[in-house]
């Protein structure tokens, strides 16, 4: 793999909007530092409206400043995890806030001392109009705050809470490394994180075999280490939950992002009744792919059709503009904006962080990073991660950056939409049955990958939060145990399980980030449901999809997805998702 300074230019991201250079960094730090002085000089005061206003304007532009330092140093330890300088650069940065966050912690103390009337007030009050949000989640939020002391307490104790996805992310992306895949032929090959995912779609069977159980044997080597730090990422979750007198980590994460738990109960509850509709797709992908047994292993492999394409990044970036073609000119505008201005860093690089996503600060334009490899998966990729940048990018445009940041709850909707009508555009211009069949099966294998999957990795975390709340087994045999059972649940009968498996759960990065997952699954049903919308021409619905993405965090998640016209508390969206699935099946199986 080539290092850093061997990839071609055009193909970096360019941070210039950021920071020109670490040395224009460091000058805004330190310019940053007295800001946060000065902040500290409204503590006591905050009963009047006019210090108030001029302490909340000052707290916005400090956070919009520490925003671009965060997200520019970040992204630059993201370039070359080995790269010490700018990982030193990040501590130094992370220990100044967290140092500093104690003394500016009276802020939130001393608003939620306020009467519920005076709240109200202020949050009609048109000169605070940018914080009308944040009041009135100050009362929401009243119940589950401590005392200034304590919340002081809390402060301090931040950055020391938070060191189990750092830990975990140092040895996935640097220190762990992978026996070599063999082939049918006994032909080794490298295995990483970029190779994984190719070999897994490979029609040697072997391959995939060879690749899943070295991959996974891998955590399994370590597999106390990475349970003793996951374990302690629980802990860490449940502890704070109590502290904030919340019943679990799972209503705390809910609360916080203003989700009724109902939502996350119909989707397990839907996808439980309708898990035959997965076990369709595996029966029929066996009969596909030719084979007399199906493994776990064997579900992402590509069928054996005509369409090995590969792409070079020019003709990825222009299928995904041709499919993204029906959101308007004003969307497709800023696409090749992104494409021409680099907001995008596209090839992989030794000790690059693996996989992808998409990221950025108010004020400066959203960038995406890959791991670009020509094959029709990061085609689809391309396009996930440039509906993650269009969603920041229309929220930060039409919001102020109190505003803009939508929870995460919604983050996965237009990555998903652009997927799916990616899809769809592929399906539909295909020149042949067999093209066709590599397409519907490319589709059926995402909502698999994204709905029945993500859904049981929401179902293992639950389960291991509640478990650890109730004082039951956590041990690292127990989670091995209880990842396999849910395996055997998801994939049912027919489905062969290697032995592997049963250390899956501890190489899935976004376990870091409690409660995130199932957001995956709803987010996909939910961008099914606005798809179908926009391809059968439904008066307003491109107009509606855009009107959500420039609503930014100004309603709570379920409300936002109404303007697009998606209702997750109503059983009939997860239904209707299932019943697209399953005339997708119809057709696949009339194709084979």
């Amino acid at each position: 793999m080539k290092n850093r300074d061997q990839i071609e230019e055009k193909y970096k991201w360019d941070l210039s909007n950021y920071f020109t250079s670490v040395e224009k960094w460091e000058e805004e730090f330190n310019k940053t530092k007295p800001l946060y002085e000065k902040l500290t000089t409204y503590e006591g005061r905050l009963n009047d409206d006019s210090v108030l206003l001029e302490c909340l304007n000052l707290e916005k532009e400090i956070n919009e400043r520490v925003g671009r330092l965060i997200v520019y140093i970040s992204l630059k330890t993201k370039e070359d995890g080995k790269n010490s300088f700018y990982q030193n650069k990040y501590n130094i940065l992370e220990k100044y806030l967290s140092d500093v966050a104690p003394s500016v912690a009276y802020i939130s103390s001393e608003i939620n001392e306020f009467s519920n009337e005076r709240l109200n007030d202020l949050a009609g009050d048109e000169r605070f109009e940018d914080f009308n949000i944040m009041l009135k989640n100050v009362i929401k939020n009243k119940p589950h705050m401590l005392g200034k002391s304590e919340e002081k307490l809390l402060a301090m104790l931040g950055n020391s809470l938070g060191g189990s996805e750092q830990v975990f992310d140092m040895l996935d992306s640097v220190d762990l490394k992978f026996d070599d895949a063999v082939d049918i032929n006994g032909n080794k090959h490298e295995l990483n994180h970029a190779t994984y995912s190719v070999f897994v779609q490979s029609d040697d069977k072997v391959l995939r075999e060879s690749a899943f159980k070295n991959f996974n044997g891998a955590y399994g080597k370590l597999n106390y280490t990475v349970w003793a730090n996951y374990l302690n990422n629980i802990k860490t979750d449940c502890t704070l939950a109590k502290v904030r007198q919340f019943e679990s980590a799972f209503n705390e994460a809910l609360f916080a992002e203003d989700v009724d738990g109902r939502v996350y109960k119909t989707l397990v509850e839907q996808v439980t009744n309708n898990i035959n509709v997965f076990y369709r797709y595996f029966e029929l992908k066996r009969k596909a792919l030719g084979l007399s047994e199906i493994f776990n292993f064997d579900m992402n492999a590509k069928l054996k059709t005509k369409n090995t394409k590969e792409f070079s990044y020019d003709e990825a970036f222009a299928e995904v503009v041709k499919a993204l073609n029906i959101l308007g000119e004003d969307y497709i505008e800023v696409l090749n904006s992104a494409k021409q201005n680099r907001w995008i860093d596209v090839m992989p690089n030794e000790n690059k962080d693996t996989g992808a996503f998409s990221w950025g600060a108010y004020g400066a334009n959203p960038v995406v990073m890959l791991n670009f490899d020509g094959t029709i998966n990061s085609v689809f990729t391309l396009a996930h991660e440039l509906g993650h940048m269009m969603h920041t990018y229309y929220s930060d445009k039409n919001n102020s950056s109190t505003k803009a940041g939508y929870e995460i709850f919604v983050a996965e909707v237009a990555s998903t939409v652009n997927e799916m009508l990616l899809a769809r555009k592929l399906m539909g211009k295909a020149i042949d049955k067999q093209e066709k069949l590599f397409y519907v099966d490319y589709l059926l294998n995402t909502c698999y990958a994204t709905i029945c999957r993500q859904t049981m990795f929401a179902e293992f975390e639950y389960k291991m939060h509640n478990a650890y709340e109730n004082g039951d087994d956590v041990t690292a045999e127990a989670m091995n145990n209880a990842y396999v059972e849910l395996a055997q649940k998801y994939f049912g009968n027919n489905v062969q399980l290697a032995d592997e498996i049963k250390y899956e759960w501890s190489r899935i990065p976004h376990f870091y980030n409690s409660f995130y997952v199932y957001k995956y699954a709803t987010g996909l049903i939910s961008a099914l449901a606005i798809c179908n919308k926009i391809y059968n021409n439904e008066s307003g619905a491109v107009e509606a999809y855009k009107a959500f993405l420039c609503l930014g965090g100004t309603k709570p998640p379920v409300e936002l997805l109404k303007v697009a016209g998606v209702d997750l508390n109503n059983k009939n969206t997860f239904e209707n998702a299932f019943e697209f699935i399953s005339e997708i099946l119809d057709e696949f199986e009339k194709l084979l």
